[in-house]
């Protein structure tokens, strides 16, 4: 049974609908967020690229709230919460730290995977897509979209 190794929550400045979770070593990355980026305002929810994970968020400008999960092996699927959005992909990381990137191409933080040299396995889920979508309209708020992603080590 796979069992949760640690847990972070980061604040993301979501700018022009999206940010992404990319290999903390930048020279790594092929393509830098937010080069490649699909900007079709139907683009996937989660696109995978080398080295990096794209959102596409329900709200042009406003603060999100990221969970991150990093478990043993694959955990079950969460239905604590009722997800408006859900997507799966796989990053690869060399250094085992992922950095938070805007559009304005300003590191917001990071979220540590714990393990160098990785391929990992990754769920996320959004919720509040909605609210957000409508409020973003005509203000900036702030923690009305969140986001869970469950990073766990492939082939375990």
């Amino acid at each position: 049974m796979a069992e949760l190794v640690a847990r972070e929550e980061v604040q993301v400045s979501v700018e022009f609908h999206a940010f992404a979770l990319q290999e903390e070593d930048d020279m790594q990355v092929a393509a830098p967020f937010p080069e490649e980026r699909a900007e079709d305002p139907g683009a996937a929810f989660l696109t995978a690229y080398d080295k990096r994970l794209d959102f596409e968020s329900a709200g042009h400008t406003h603060g999100a709230t990221l969970t991150a999960e990093m478990w043993s092996g694959e955990p079950s699927v969460s239905v604590g919460e009722a997800w408006e959005a859900q997507g799966e992909a796989e990053i690869f990381s060399t250094t085992g730290n992922l950095s938070v990137e805007t559009m304005s191409g300003v590191g917001e933080g990071r979220v540590e995977l714990g393990r160098p040299d990785t391929l990992w396995k990754v769920r996320a889920y959004s919720s509040g897509r909605a609210e957000v979508a409508r409020l973003a309209a005509v203000d900036v708020p702030e923690g009305v979209e969140r986001y869970l992603v469950q990073f766990w080590p492939a082939g375990s």
